[in-house]
């Protein structure tokens, strides 16, 4: 078995990439968003160059979600998931160590903050949705400037950045919690104190952690997670996406999710949680992470079939 800790030789190499990108952050941090999205507009066609593997995913589950698309339509949906992809990571900076006011600024509209309100004056605790969509750091700065809010946290795997990460998503107060049972354990506590949690309900869990529900017409491993949450507090699920306006900033939106996300049956509510990620996706198709393999899992490979591997949508 390989000794799963950094060589010695790794370690040098893995040092120069925090520094870089750690300098990178605080460059575009005092940028504008307009002119990050520029500059977006420059990489995003590298990316999708000169990125094989990110091409390649982005293609395969595009054409699993919009399997009608005109050709040229599927090319420019491709074209555009990868620059808005890229406009994502350079806005890190500006979303983590931009001036506050700054930020909050740039988000030019909100909708359905009533969604919230209304679940705090009944009591409840909220869960939100939040998947990988426009950009979800500016959700997040959003939602810990406006309410007491707790979110699951898990360590890069370059650890020289876990502090710049960390106290970016927690200066405007959200509380940090690692992805285990002590994690969920402050969740439920959030909640039962009528705060807000957030989830990502689009990250594929490990085996044992979730179920199989379609998600645009295809299987896709979704957590558990969820239904125990609001089995035990009666929280109030919304999705919320923070949406780029290209060359403005951001629009915050709170969604309605499919009432199935309630059910205690794990697989219905898993069902639920998937058709709330596609309606928050139909606000605009290019902002989502389309390059995440969201698809790993099959219930092939679930049910040990020995032929399980030709079913893999990923080869």
């Amino acid at each position: 078995m390989a000794d799963p800790r950094p060589s010695h030789d790794s370690a040098p190499r893995h040092d120069w990439q925090s520094r870089a990108i750690a300098t990178l952050w605080q460059g575009l941090s005092g940028w504008r968003p307009a002119s990050l999205w520029r500059l977006a507009r420059l990489t995003g066609p590298l990316v999708e160059r000169l990125s094989k593997r990110e091409r390649r995913v982005t293609r395969i589950n595009l054409a699993q979600a919009y399997p009608d698309l005109s050709q040229s339509a599927y090319q420019r949906l491709s074209r555009d998931s990868l620059t808005h992809s890229s406009a994502t990571m350079l806005e890190l900076g500006f979303a983590w160590r931009g001036a506050p006011e700054r930020v909050a600024s740039s988000i030019q509209e909100v909708h359905g903050r009533e969604l919230l309100d209304e679940a705090r004056r009944q009591g409840r605790g909220v869960i939100v949705l939040a998947p990988h969509f426009g950009n979800w750091e500016i959700l997040n700065f959003w939602l810990s400037s406006h309410f007491p809010f707790t979110a699951m946290y898990a360590p890069p795997k370059l650890a020289a950045l876990d502090p710049i990460i960390r106290q970016g998503r927690e200066r405007q107060g959200a509380s940090l919690v690692p992805t285990n049972p002590r994690g969920v354990a402050a969740l439920l506590k959030a909640l039962k104190r009528s705060e807000a949690v957030g989830i990502l309900p689009d990250q594929e869990p490990n085996w044992g952690s979730g179920v199989f529900a379609p998600f645009f017409g295809r299987q896709a491993y979704t957590a558990t997670l969820l239904p125990k949450l609001v089995a035990r507090t009666d929280a109030r699920v919304v999705t919320g996406v923070a949406r780029r306006l290209p060359g403005r900033g951001f629009a915050i939106h709170f969604l309605a999710t499919d009432e199935r996300v309630q059910d205690s049956d794990e697989s219905r509510s898993a069902a639920g949680v998937n058709a709330s990620v596609e309606a928050a996706i139909a606000l605009d198709p290019a902002q989502y992470q389309w390059e995440y393999k969201r698809y790993r899992k099959t219930p092939e490979e679930e049910q040990q079939l020995p032929e399980w591997r030709q079913f893999r949508l990923y080869r």
